[in-house]
């Protein structure tokens, strides 16, 4: 793990089998899809961050949340942020993007595959919903 990288959330929030993602609308992953989420500010939890990320990006709230994993990512301009996932549960609500995301929608793993996205992102929406090939 990178000691200067920059600290950040992301949500894998849950609706049965599909899982919401945002297409980003600014780089440094600007027409990719992705978890909701962003850069923690001064002061705040990475759960405060997450939530407040969500509701930025999409409109939404979570219920429980629980971190999944925590990894380094290279963007490419090569700066490194160290991003903490978390799960969580969808409680209601129509997504809506706002802020940097320029689509918010839910997607199952199959359909996944055919957007342009992250390995890691494809990666643990793998993980969580499993492999359905």
């Amino acid at each position: 793990m990178n000691p200067q990288a920059i600290p950040a959330v992301s949500v894998a929030l849950r609706k049965g089998e599909r899982l919401l993602l945002v297409r980003r609308g600014r780089e440094p992953a600007r027409g990719l899809h992705a978890f909701p989420g962003g850069r923690i500010e001064a002061g705040e939890t990475a759960e405060e961050a997450v939530r407040r990320e969500l509701i930025e990006e999409t409109g939404l709230e979570a219920g429980a949340l629980s971190l999944l994993r925590e990894i380094d990512l290279k963007a490419h301009d090569g700066r490194v942020f160290r991003l903490r996932v978390f799960s969580g549960a969808y409680i209601g609500g129509e997504a809506s993007p706002g802020d940097d995301a320029e689509h918010a929608a839910w997607y199952t793993v199959e359909e996944m595959r055919n957007l342009p996205m992250t390995a890691s992102t494809l990666a643990i929406a793998e993980d969580i919903l499993g492999t359905q090939e």
